[in-house]
């Protein structure tokens, strides 16, 4: 039984097992629960961030004897990055297609230090270098919603 929570959880309902590009399928479940069911509400997003943090490095930790070290199938890292990505963001489509491409890239281009996380011991290693492209994908993502609204363009 616990080897299914686990697995279950890291491959983000088993999101994680499509392909190509797992962690960008892995992503997509939780952009959907931030947009559809969380809305926007700051309170909420917290508690989602932390509860995908601490499952994140659970399961990602116990699927790791499956997957190897960050397999690709595991993505419950990409949902608690992701939350951490929709913090304090103003809810609207536009802001969160952002954060969702910005996202994307900062886990991929792992920028300093994130790559150095990922050479922290199992889930540990797994989760941290998502939580910091998700801070760096907000804090670009601030950036860009404020040059917009600067400019005076439309957040929708």
């Amino acid at each position: 039984m616990i080897k299914f929570l686990a697995l279950f959880t890291a491959t983000g309902m088993y999101s994680g097992y499509l392909r190509p590009f797992s962690g960008t399928w892995g992503t997509i479940p939780a952009w959907l629960i931030g947009f559809y069911l969380i809305k926007g509400d700051n309170l909420w997003m917290i508690a989602a961030a932390i509860i995908a943090f601490i499952l994140s490095v659970w399961s990602a930790g116990e699927a790791e004897k499956y997957f190897g070290h960050d397999g690709k199938s595991i993505v419950i890292d990409e949902w608690a990055g992701m939350f951490v990505t929709f913090l304090f963001l103003p809810f609207s489509l536009l802001s969160y297609g952002i954060a969702f491409f910005a996202f994307r890239l900062f886990d991929v281009v792992k920028i300093y230090p994130a790559a150095q996380f990922e050479n922290l011991p199992g889930g540990w290693g797994v989760t941290m270098d998502d939580i910091a492209a998700g801070v760096y994908a907000n804090i670009f993502t601030q950036i860009v919603l404020f040059g917009l609204s600067y400019y005076e363009i439309t957040l929708g």
